[in-house]
Parts: C-alpha cells; sequence; structure tokens
C-alpha cells in the first residue's frame, strides 16, 4: 500500500454530479463478429441454415421467414453467445479483441464507444446489460481488454488519477493500492449482467417480485423482462452506494442505451411505469441507437426532475 501523498489524485471529483450509465455491448459499444445461428425459409419451402450478425438480428427476430434452428433451438442459434468449458469466454475476449482491431483499422465503433471511453477515463460507476450468456468475470475481462487497448497511457493515467480521487473522497482511504488493485476495485462496483447466463437467470428467478413476474411472462417477452432485471438491480445498487456515501447531495442521472428498439421500448416502458416513481429524486435518459447514421443514439424517454447538461 502507498500513502496518498505519494501517488497524484483529482481532488475535482467531489465536486462532480453523480452520472452513471446501462451500456448494452453489441452494435452499440463495439460491432462484434460473433454471428447468430438460424433457418431462412427459402422459396421452394425448405429451410435453409444462416448465420447472422447481432444488428440483422435486432431486424429480423420477428420475421416470420427466420426461426430458430429445428434441432437445438435457442441453445443451437445462441452457441457463439455462451461461456463452454472449454474455452471459458476466451471466444468472447477474442472476437473483442477482432471488433477493436477493425477500429483501430478505420472501421466506425458502435454509437456508445465514446461515451463508454469518456465514462472508463473519468472513472464513473457503469453496468453492461447485454442478451449474452457469458460470465460476468468474462465481460469484466473484456472491459480490461477496452481499457488496455483502447485508452491512451495519457487517458488511463487521468483514469487512474480520478479512481484514487473517488477513494478518497468516498472511501475515506488514507492509502492507495496499485494501479490494477485499484482498477479492480473500481470494476467490482460496477455491474457486469449477460442475461442468459444460468447464474443471472437463477438471481432473477429468486427476487420476489422479478420472479413472480417471469412466472407471467411468454417466453418470447422474457428476455426483454431480464433486461429490466439487469436496469432494476443497477439502480438499486447506485441508489445504496449513494446512501453509504452520504446521500444523494447533488444531481443523478442513469443512462441506457441499446440498439434493439424492442429492449429500447420496453426499457422507455419500465422507466415511465416503475422507476422514475420509485426513484423521483434520479434522472433516467433511454437513448435508441439502433440507427447508425446518429452519433449517439436518439433521446426516447427523459423521466425526473433534474437537467443534467450533456445527458
Amino acid at each position: 500500500m502507498q500513502p496518498i501523498s505519494s501517488l497524484p489524485y483529482n481532488t475535482g471529483v467531489a465536486e462532480r454530479d453523480f452520472k452513471y450509465y446501462i451500456f448494452d455491448w453489441d452494435d452499440n459499444i463495439l460491432h462484434m463478429p460473433t454471428r447468430i445461428h438460424l433457418e431462412h425459409l427459402e422459396d421452394d419451402g425448405t429451410w435453409r441454415p444462416v448465420k447472422v450478425s447481432t444488428s440483422l438480428f435486432a431486424v429480423v427476430r420477428t420475421d416470420g421467414r427466420y426461426r430458430l434452428p429445428e434441432k437445438g433451438g435457442r441453445k443451437e442459434a445462441f452457441i457463439e453467445f455462451q461461456d463452454t468449458p472449454q474455452d471459458r469466454g476466451r471466444q468472447f475476449l477474442l472476437d473483442t479483441a477482432a471488433a477493436l482491431r477493425r477500429i483501430s483499422e478505420g472501421e466506425k465503433p458502435g454509437p456508445s464507444f465514446e461515451t463508454m471511453r469518456r465514462t472508463l477515463v473519468e472513472g464513473r460507476v457503469f453496468a453492461i446489460v447485454t442478451a449474452r450468456g457469458h460470465a460476468s468475470s468474462t465481460l469484466r475481462r473484456a472491459v480490461r481488454l477496452f481499457i488496455d487497448t483502447v485508452l491512451t497511457p495519457e487517458e488511463r493515467e487521468t483514469m487512474m488519477r480520478n479512481l484514487r480521487g473517488y477513494r478518497v473522497w468516498l472511501d475515506k482511504v488514507t492509502e492507495f493500492g496499485t494501479d490494477d488493485e485499484e482498477l479492480e476495485y473500481y470494476l467490482s462496483m460496477c455491474r457486469f449482467h449477460a442475461v442468459t447466463n444460468a447464474d443471472f437467470w437463477d438471481q432473477m428467478e429468486s427476487d420476489p417480485d422479478f420472479g413472480t413476474r417471469l412466472l407471467a411472462t411468454p417466453s418470447e417477452q422474457r428476455p426483454e423482462m431480464a433486461k429490466k432485471f439487469a436496469i432494476h438491480d443497477f439502480v438499486v445498487h447506485v441508489f445504496h452506494m449513494l446512501e453509504r456515501t452520504g446521500g444523494f447531495v447533488r444531481p443523478v442521472a442513469i443512462g441506457f442505451s441499446d440498439d434493439d428498439l424492442g429492449n429500447v421500448r420496453a426499457v422507455a416502458d419500465y422507466v415511465t411505469s416503475e422507476l422514475s416513481s420509485r426513484f423521483p429524486g434520479i434522472k433516467f435518459v433511454v437513448y435508441d441507437t439502433s440507427d447508425a447514421t446518429l452519433s449517439r443514439g436518439r433521446k426516447v424517454v427523459v423521466a425526473g426532475q433534474l437537467n443534467l447538461p450533456g445527458f
């Protein structure tokens, strides 16, 4: 451990507003090469196996000409979106590295890529909420890869100054760990939810409220219900974190971004019908990032009384 006088930290974070983010991963932060296995109805009436991108799946998932594989169903369709006992998330990290490499070669990143980058540099707490089935630890490793690959040395040092500043202000530390220890502590304060992961599903089913809702939800709507639960979990986490650190002493805002219109509508409805009334002191913003021509997506709902610039 090193005393706080031995390392630089940003005292200015104590004057910041409380601004937090929830990000979908695929086609929102990164355009991943992972493919979904489906079957397509041909003109002759036969079903042909096809692989589609996540962006195309968001469009065709309700198209009657596409279906899940007759053999294997949903499990087979999303086989590339799970950790296997053999790879333990290695393929997801390889796909992430490939997506980042294409950006370095000039490909346009996802619409929330720069917001994610800024969130990390500023040291703000965030959540990754994805329809994938990976373990939370796999998503966390992917964010570490993002940090190591995307942030410049200057940005990384700014991030560490901010993280140390938050530790002094909110946690009242008198000594710092190594940079790696402080970064891991920061990531432990964030949330990584892959909503088709078995452990996440167990967590949702054991929740008194959402477990009951799940029983009454049609199977095709359950992924959207799962995202609601993941968002609820993060909002409650932020609420309790702020209570622990002194309460709502300044404006609070939480933003959610997703490229799937179905998820956007479901979350927007959830925010307006439930979250905004339960947490009236929080400003909620939902962004639809399905339109690639809009750099930051389309703001579709704002709930709450607070108005933060740039959110």
